[in-house]
């Protein structure tokens, strides 16, 4: 049995280990008792390390076995489980009760789909989806199956955003006019090399691509670094902006998703990086715009040293405008205010703590209307972050002037880019040699789930992916 101890990764790999090698056996103690609760992690790098010490801390549950493509990842200190580089071998195991997905974006989808069909529960990380499509069908694989599917945007858990939306809906501040959600924190270059990297011998490349196409290499580092290209992740917007993105759902009470999109901004680094560096999103839905702010470069004035731009006195968070009143909210916490900006309440939250413990909660229960994030949140917020790189994607190059005049409708859109006009020219970028890159006016069809009117054509090339045989997403889950 896994020892409830530190664990931590080991500096070095050992060269005897085999592609698909069980380290050690799953012993079978761990197996049948009553309420315990058998897991597999898929995926245990940075964030997945995190899960498996994290839920080997709740009372009656045992992390019994562990996968991941790199065998790097596996030589943990202090773990004694089964150990398999391919997960499929882990999802045999018919004592596991539920997984955790905590790898590359690009994945989540599939090894999620799989899990349902192995009839396991799944605690998914986000964004639960690479993409709109292959998350709506992690929906129908988790209501086809009657399986419990948690999406890993913790803040659902957090009671600072649950009684916030509480206020909000029951009108404390009156109505809300708009709101503006940012993640702003530097971040550096990942550089940029020469030609593709040769793929170390103890990463399998070919289950890692999985899905994705089975591309050279062009990133100084193998792991992490892959977030900012396109072929395996979704930018700062899916990487960070969606848990602020999921919070602003859950206070406004909404059940889907904007109607209306519009986006600019660009990779002002010269690096190997496809995503946007500087990315700002204007969306409607409902009457109520609502700006997306993400930044990665530092703020030339000072005021957020190495944190980035400090917009609206916060690193990032929520910063919602009501008739009344405004609120100001965070991770782990934030403030109502009345109109003169006179501090009226304190949400106090834990930024999320106590999110898989809901999760085993409702694996127990057997019930996914116990889960504080089920996976239909999840991929609502989501889809946002893709409407939002979506619109991105089909922009063209725009002037200043151009960019300021189709923000100028919306104050709070406009003084954003004035702001991020402001952080740029005081990191020395020439917005001539390399100007904003603005998509047109999208209108999205939130029961088709797709874009409809001027670009729909080429937005709707990006709803999915081509997948790699034989890591298909099918029609039918």
């Amino acid at each position: 049995m896994i020892k409830k101890q530190a664990i931590t990764r080991r500096d070095f790999v050992k060269g005897t280990l085999a592609a698909s090698t069980v380290y050690s056996l799953m012993p079978s103690s761990v197996l049948g008792a009553n309420d315990r609760v058998n897991i597999g992690v898929i995926g245990v790098g940075r964030k997945g390390l995190g899960h498996l010490t994290g839920f080997q801390k709740i009372e009656n549950v045992e992390v019994v076995a562990i996968s991941d493509p790199d065998l790097s990842h596996m030589d943990i200190e202090g773990y004694s489980g089964a150990r398999y580089q391919d997960f499929h071998k882990l999802l045999e195991i018919k004592e596991i009760d539920a997984v955790v997905v905590a790898t590359p974006d690009h994945w989540h989808s599939l090894a999620t789909i799989t899990a349902c069909q192995a009839g396991k529960h799944v605690y998914v990380e986000k964004p639960v989806s690479h993409n709109i499509w292959e998350g709506r069908q992690m929906v129908r694989a988790a209501r086809k199956y009657n399986r419990v599917v948690q999406a890993g945007t913790q803040h659902r858990s957090c009671p600072a955003v649950q009684e916030c939306a509480k206020d909000v809906q029951a009108g404390k501040y009156g109505k809300v006019l708009w709101a503006h959600t940012s993640q702003l924190e530097a971040r550096q270059p990942i550089g940029k090399v020469d030609g593709p990297m040769e793929v170390p011998a103890h990463i399998d490349y070919n289950l890692w691509s999985g899905p994705a196409p089975l591309l050279p290499v062009i990133r100084r580092e193998f792991h992490y670094d892959w977030h900012w290209q396109w072929p395996w992740g979704t930018g700062e917007m899916g990487n960070w902006g969606v848990h602020y993105i999921d919070d602003l759902r859950l206070i406004l009470g909404w059940d889907d998703v904007p109607t209306s999109i519009q986006a600019a901004g660009n990779r002002w680094w010269d690096d190997d990086g496809q995503t946007p560096n500087m990315h700002i999103c204007l969306m409607e839905h409902r009457g109520i715009k609502v700006v997306l702010d993400i930044r990665n470069m530092p703020d030339p004035a000072g005021r957020g040293g190495d944190s980035g731009a400090v917009y609206l006195r916060s690193r990032g968070g929520n910063h919602i405008m009501c008739e009344n009143g405004y609120i100001m909210i965070s991770r782990g916490g934030g403030k109502g205010y009345d109109p003169d900006g006179k501090m009226i309440k304190q949400y106090k939250g834990t930024g999320g703590e106590g999110h898989d413990v809901n999760f085993i909660d409702a694996v127990r229960q057997g019930n996914n209307k116990a889960l504080n994030c089920e996976i239909e949140i999840g991929h609502l917020s989501s889809v946002m972050c893709h409407q939002a790189n979506v619109s991105w994607r089909i922009g063209s190059e725009a002037s200043v002037d151009e960019v300021r005049e189709n923000m100028k409708h919306h104050s709070d859109a406009a003084n954003t880019i004035e702001s991020i006009i402001a952080q740029l020219n005081g990191n020395g970028v020439d917005l001539k040699a390399k100007p904003f890159v603005m998509g047109p006016k999208a209108t999205y069809d939130t029961k088709a789930e797709r874009f409809i009117g001027a670009g729909a054509m080429r937005a709707n090339k990006f709803l999915r992916r081509k997948y790699r045989e034989p890591f298909l997403i099918t029609e039918e889950v």
